[in-house]
């Protein structure tokens, strides 16, 4: 059957494969363009198996707030090599997935994977986008925040992006939303406040503090309270609202929103990095 360069351009606008998968699948499917659809789609399922077990170290993260500025999404879509992560497809792709989060202001994963992206569901598009790159393709990690104002941070080169919210809204605050985002993407705390560090996290902290007092040769009745100075740093250096704000490290973060605005704190953070 003869297939034209018509059919092609129109099946590789449609499914951004390349050229000669087109071809080929257009001949599978005797020119039904429908058919040939499937049978890259099928395709993209048959390399997403076979690619099961590669690493998906690479990707890129985007975070985006809503319309009406009290809710942020955070998505990473992880693949195999930094080239498909810079490609400006790829990003779009992705940021199609934010937008879809943030429109829809989804609540967890699975929900954004059920989602309709250009009629098919977002874990669909996924596999797709496996057949169509030849990667490993992986929506990552998902997460949002919600409060009076959100904000979204983007670090360039998109390897690395924050959302957080606040308990308090207007635009005078934009900028103390900014400053916080970038704290976060820059600082990567491990927790909001002091309480939001897991037990687990605290029981480690305090064992290696005991151990360091120890090989200092501390007396033993000495070594918790030592233990327990250490910590206090940990929460200082870890937490968000503890830390110091880097455009002036004489205030904490909780004492430059405070500054901003009376009683302006951060309710929820998320921080998404490639690699960590």
């Amino acid at each position: 059957m003869n297939i034209t360069a018509q059919q092609v351009n129109e099946l590789r606008k449609t499914t951004g494969a390349g050229m000669m998968d087109c071809k080929k699948a257009l001949v599978e499917a005797e020119g039904d363009m429908e058919k040939a659809i499937d049978i890259l789609r099928k395709k993209g399922q048959k390399v997403a198996a076979n690619r099961a077990d590669r690493s998906a170290d690479e990707g890129v993260v985007l975070a985006k707030t809503s319309a009406d500025g009290k809710y942020a999404a955070i998505v990473m879509v992880n693949c195999e090599t930094d080239f498909v992560a810079k490609n400006n497809d790829f990003v779009a792709y992705v940021q199609s997935i934010a937008d879809l989060a943030v429109n829809n202001q989804a609540k967890s994963a699975d929900e954004l994977g059920a989602l309709s992206l250009n009629g098919r569901t977002v874990a669909e598009t996924v596999v797709d986008q496996t057949g169509v790159i030849g990667e490993k393709i992986e929506l990552g990690k998902f997460d949002f925040v919600a409060g009076e104002s959100a904000y979204a941070y983007i670090h360039p080169g998109n390897r690395i992006a924050t959302v957080v919210a606040f308990n308090k809204a207007g635009d005078h605050l934009a900028q103390a939303g900014k400053d916080v985002a970038m704290q976060a993407a820059a600082m990567a705390p491990v927790a909001l406040d002091k309480g939001d560090v897991a037990q687990a996290t605290i029981d480690r902290e305090m064992e290696i503090g005991m151990d360091q007092a120890r090989q200092e040769g501390k007396p033993e009745e000495m070594l918790e309270k030592i233990a327990m100075g250490k910590l206090t740093k940990f929460y200082k250096e870890n937490t968000l609202l503890n830390q110091a704000f880097i455009k002036d490290g004489k205030k904490s973060v909780a004492d430059y929103l405070n500054d901003v605005e009376k009683g302006l704190t951060v309710v929820a953070f998320k921080r998404f990095a490639l690699g960590a």
